[in-house]
């Protein structure tokens, strides 16, 4: 039997006793180990020791944390600073809201700091981490899922996702007067389109990277340059607010600028490691 909708959780957060757990944290959580997990075996390949990894994504994490949220908050201010905004939700990130254009800015750039403190290469390390962080990405989009956020227009597709009317605050779906979730309806998974597509770009990148004899960094230009062509499309199937400029969502034009950088990273790495290979003597 074919279902006839993908269910979504009615509540995003379990008690344990005081302490609450999060559906949306631990999704983050567990991308973040997969890809610490991930660089670390692909980084010792290229010469890593061992430890290196975790020096380099002490900074990394946080400052992609930092920068996620800063994105999202900067990008969808009504919820903090409108007329019935709250700024001092903006520090609750647990409740959803990371920007992964402000996550990958201010992550690469703590990646670069520690790099620098641990003694890695910046770009081996960006090789390295490309296809772990396009994981991560798809594992931190089911934090969307328990929080029933990032869908796109109503649908009665197979793989429709139902969706309740959601209590950021409580964590859970609101209920009717006999205590039953109240559900707004089916609607195309955003969020699980963009599981698909990153997961598809890291093994894409895992293949080429076998496959092909790349220059420095441009393994990670391929990854920054691979990831909003599938953005783009989904960013124009997603019905959540958002700040739109020239008729478009504001992320659809942040992904083309992304594009043209990861372009320019493949071009530029490209151009420099053949810059530096000795030329065959013509005599």
């Amino acid at each position: 039997m074919i279902p006839a909708d993908i269910p979504s959780p009615t509540a995003g957060v379990l008690h344990l006793g005081p302490l609450p757990i999060r559906g949306y944290a631990l999704c983050i959580l567990l991308g973040i180990v997969v890809a610490i997990w991930l660089t670390d075996r692909r980084l010792r390949t290229r010469g890593g020791e061992p430890g290196q990894v975790l020096d380099v994504a002490a900074y990394a994490v946080v400052a992609g944390i930092i920068g996620g949220r800063l994105y999202h908050v900067i990008t969808t201010p009504d919820p903090y600073w409108g007329e019935d905004g709250n700024p001092v939700d903006a520090l609750k990130v647990w409740e959803g809201g990371l920007g992964i254009w402000g996550a990958i800015a201010l992550g690469a750039l703590g990646a670069w700091y520690g790099c620098r403190k641990a003694g890695v290469g910046f770009l081996d390390f960006a090789d390295a981490a490309a296809p772990g962080v396009a994981i991560a990405q798809g594992i931190g989009r089911w934090g969307n899922w328990f929080n029933n956020e990032l869908y796109g227009g109503p649908t009665d597709l197979p793989w429709g996702l139902v969706i309740h009317r959601w209590d950021n605050s409580a964590g859970r779906a609101v209920t009717d007067a006999s205590g039953e979730p109240v559900v707004l309806g089916t609607f195309h998974p955003t969020f699980l389109y963009e599981f698909v597509w990153v997961f598809l770009l890291a093994g894409a990148l895992l293949l080429i990277d076998r496959r092909r004899d790349l220059a420095r960094g441009q393994l990670f230009g391929l990854y920054v340059a691979g990831y909003p062509i599938g953005r783009i499309l989904i960013e124009r199937m997603r019905t959540d607010e958002a700040e739109l400029v020239l008729g478009q969502r504001l992320n659809v034009w942040t992904s083309i600028i992304v594009f043209l950088i990861g372009v320019a990273i493949v071009v530029h790495t490209g151009r420099r490691a053949r810059r530096s290979t000795p030329q065959p003597s013509t005599m």
